[in-house]
């Protein structure tokens, strides 16, 4: 990241909070996509207090700011991620819910345009990939051979 936590705030709007910046430097150290209950353990444990309603309210200013995506994997909780502003799509794992970053397969024509925008002025596309992680993969795997 190009700036501190603190600057990327200033710079985006935001007023600098302690709860934000813990945040968004959870975020930006996390490749696995967290849940805000899984933001507010990391907060914590790095030492910062934070109160639920504290953890949620600095995840969507983060979004709406621009410094953060939630992802909403059907049938899980919303995750966000820091990864911002560009083409990246997401691998979701059906059993255990673990999500990952892809890159936009360059070179393929995935269904970026739909045939008929109804009017609609697009700014983005949201691609999931679902499947089994490796991990569970193995367990279901083992379960069967059992």
């Amino acid at each position: 990241m190009p700036h501190t936590a603190e600057q990327r705030l200033r710079d985006a709007g935001l007023r600098v909070t302690a709860p934000r910046v813990a945040v968004l430097r959870a975020l930006d150290g996390a490749r696995d996509h967290p849940s805000v209950d899984q933001v507010i353990a990391r907060v914590r444990a790095a030492g910062t207090p934070i109160s639920v309603q504290g953890a949620y309210d600095a995840c969507e200013a983060l979004m709406r700011a621009g410094l953060a995506r939630r992802i909403e994997p059907a049938g899980g909780p919303a995750r966000y991620e820091s990864r911002v502003g560009d083409n990246h799509h997401h691998l979701v794992c059906r059993a255990c819910g673990a999500a990952a970053d892809v890159d936009c397969a360059a070179g393929h024509t995935v269904c970026m345009e739909p045939s008929d925008a109804r009017g609609f002025r697009l700014d983005e596309v949201e691609v999931v990939y679902w499947g089994l992680c490796p991990d569970c993969q193995q367990t279901i795997d083992e379960r069967n051979t059992a």
